[in-house]
């Protein structure tokens, strides 16, 4: 009856008003940026974090989670009208998606992708709901302990789960650190790598590293691709599906949201992971591999599904420990730190019209994106006819006023072009960013609580062993990393030996 309880709650915060006009803000904001490619939602979120000082604390977060998961509707119609992406988990739907638009199908691929999303939604919204309370409680035994090596287990888990080489993976995690302990240190007042530059002193800001990263890096590598528009403009008639169809599509809704779920929750986990996992496992249980990628309705209901269900579920460790799991949670830890909350199990107590209000407007913004998002693709297809040279100059000014109001300082504007010639450069090297957001804002945390467990055992570092909880999170970490280092041993020792036969 508790969990009734909580969620009459956070319903009567979510149907407020005023949290309603944020979360059709956030949400159609989100369809907008998931549309159009070329920004996502870590540089939306990080764009907008100024602006919500001057909302209510539940205000700025149910917006700001609306941005994340419309994304996922949003990138699915850019993935099956253009092929392109519009975010980075509908790239598996352009494989099929677009292919059922070929055929005059976009009209039932959009609707299924609209569909699923919002029934995963559904049930990653009840999950959160239903686990957040006994995590909060296991979360309330953590000491500064348990919480350090809770955090080495998430980086390393984001490490094995990254695109590309684990050393690269690796190095964006140290980077990542180092820049997060730059500034004055808490416990000492020494300044600690500011080079003699006094806007330094405070650290880097989070927006800062996010908008030059994700933002003006992304608009310059979408300046030099060369790809070309194919706009779908067959007239989409049949926005439902056929029975056929529906029986097709809804075993792979139901295996997407429940992979999605799960992978949701892992570190370094999320949208994008849940989507390539589901695309995999549809095409291995097809009775017919080779229908998958020439329109299969499987392969847009699968990872559609997969996508909203790990966006969602990825605010579990957010709201249970206070850990971010990707990039866009640790925006959230910086918008939640903006208004003085500290992420944990202790807003469940402290703050539980904030708590459960969150977790209430999921399901809110899920069902107005499913009634918004199909009669508004007209507009979505007009505004994808544009052309990326107009927009970009409108998005770059925005970006720029984002980063100047959190400070009102040009040095912040500087330091956000240094980072997005960075990321521009970590392109290059094809170098995955987010690990490196994510060391930048667990660092200083990992720091704090690695003190404070030296000071409680009095410099005795096998508290971290002698601990049981903080013993298994340590030991999960070590057996991440053999996991994914075992096969990479191999692979090169065979490698070796095959250079040495020739």
């Amino acid at each position: 009856m508790d969990i009734l309880h909580h969620l009459a709650l956070g319903f009567g915060t979510a149907l407020s008003a005023v949290n309603l006009l944020y979360a059709l803000i956030g949400v159609l904001l989100g369809t907008l940026i998931g549309v159009l490619p070329g920004i996502g939602p870590v540089a939306t979120i990080a764009m907008l974090l100024p602006t919500t000082y001057a909302l209510e604390p539940v205000s700025a977060l149910i917006m700001l989670a609306g941005i994340y998961y419309g994304a996922q509707y949003g990138g699915s119609t850019t993935a099956v009208l253009v092929n392109m992406p519009g975010e980075s988990s509908s790239v598996v739907t352009c494989l099929d998606g677009y292919q059922m638009a070929r055929k005059g199908q976009a009209g039932a691929a959009l609707a299924i992708a609209a569909l699923g999303s919002f029934f995963a939604g559904t049930v990653a919204t009840v999950l959160v709901a239903g686990v957040s309370v006994p995590l909060s409680a296991l979360a309330l035994k953590f000491g500064p302990a348990e919480y350090f090596s809770l955090m080495v287990l998430g980086l390393i888990g984001a490490v094995v789960l990254a695109h590309g080489s684990l050393v690269k993976a690796i190095a964006m995690i140290v980077l990542g650190l180092l820049l997060g302990i730059v500034g004055t240190d808490v416990n000492s007042g020494v300044e600690r790598f500011t080079f003699g530059i006094p806007e330094l002193s405070d650290g880097i800001g989070v927006v800062v590293v996010a908008m030059g990263l994700f933002g003006f890096a992304e608009i310059v590598l979408n300046l030099q691709s060369t790809e070309k528009r194919e706009v779908i403009k067959a007239k989409l008639d049949g926005l439902w599906l056929t029975k056929h169809q529906l029986r097709e599509a809804a075993p792979a809704v139901l295996r997407g949201t429940a992979l999605g779920s799960v992978l949701g929750v892992l570190p370094g986990g999320g949208a994008m992971l849940s989507s390539f996992a589901s695309y995999s496992l549809e095409k291995k249980l097809a009775r017919d591999p080779s229908e998958f990628g020439k329109g299969a309705i499987r392969g847009v209901a699968g990872p559609e599904s997969a996508n909203n269900a790990g966006a969602q579920t990825s605010f579990i460790p957010l709201l249970t420990l206070g850990i971010p799991e990707n990039a866009v949670m640790a925006m959230m830890v910086g918008a939640m730190t903006i208004h003085n909350i500290q992420p944990g199990p202790q807003v469940m107590t402290s703050n539980p019209q904030l708590f459960w209000g969150l977790i209430a407007s999921m399901w809110v913004g899920n069902l107005m994106l499913v009634v918004l998002n199909l009669p508004l693709i007209g507009i979505w297809i007009k505004l994808l006819t544009v052309p990326y040279r107009m927009l970009y100059p409108a998005i770059l000014l925005f970006c720029g006023i984002g980063v100047y109001t959190v400070n009102n300082t040009s040095f912040d504007v500087m330091q956000t072009a240094f980072f997005g010639a960075l990321g521009v450069l970590f392109a290059r090297l094809e170098c995955e960013p987010a690990p490196l957001l994510l060391g930048f804002v667990l660092g200083p945390m990992m720091e704090e609580n690695l003190r404070r467990a030296m000071l409680l055992s009095r410099g005795d570092a096998t508290v971290f062993a002698t601990r049981p909880i903080s013993a298994a999170l340590l030991l999960a970490a070590i057996l991440l990393v053999l996991v994914i280092a075992v096969p990479n041993i191999r692979r090169q020792r065979e490698k070796a030996f095959q250079e040495a036969s020739a």
